[in-house]
């Protein structure tokens, strides 16, 4: 069974920084992952795209965290990372990992991002 796990989330100050890492992990093959991407939902609103990335490594950002996040994946393309910058009160929301493979779509369980002094 594939199963996407997320990490790396928590309090931050604003202006800070984190990394979140989503790791794919079950029966697959690298080149069944065709796109990876990260999402976030805030309260009381609707799940947005963050980012994404494609098996070959095209990217594409949300507006309103472009300049300000990068999203790849290594090598071996089973793990994701987003790294995001100059944090504000506006990136507060859970954070989830997302993947296509062979077609179906998967999520993780999502990591809370609180961003606060």
């Amino acid at each position: 069974q594939v199963q996407l796990v997320e990490s790396g989330g928590g309090l931050v100050q604003p202006g800070g920084s984190l990394r979140l890492s989503c790791a794919a992990r079950g029966p697959i093959f690298t080149f069944d992952i065709r796109t990876m991407a990260w999402y976030r939902q805030a309260p009381d609103k609707q799940r947005d795209l963050v980012a994404s990335i494609t098996r070959p490594g095209i990217t594409t950002y949300a507006d309103s965290v472009k300049g300000r996040a990068t999203i790849s994946r290594e090598n071996n393309k089973t793990m994701m990372y987003l790294q995001m910058d100059s944090l504000d009160v506006d990136d507060t929301a859970v954070y989830y990992c997302y993947a296509l493979i062979e077609g179906r779509p998967y999520w993780g369980q999502g990591t809370q991002v609180t961003v606060s002094s």
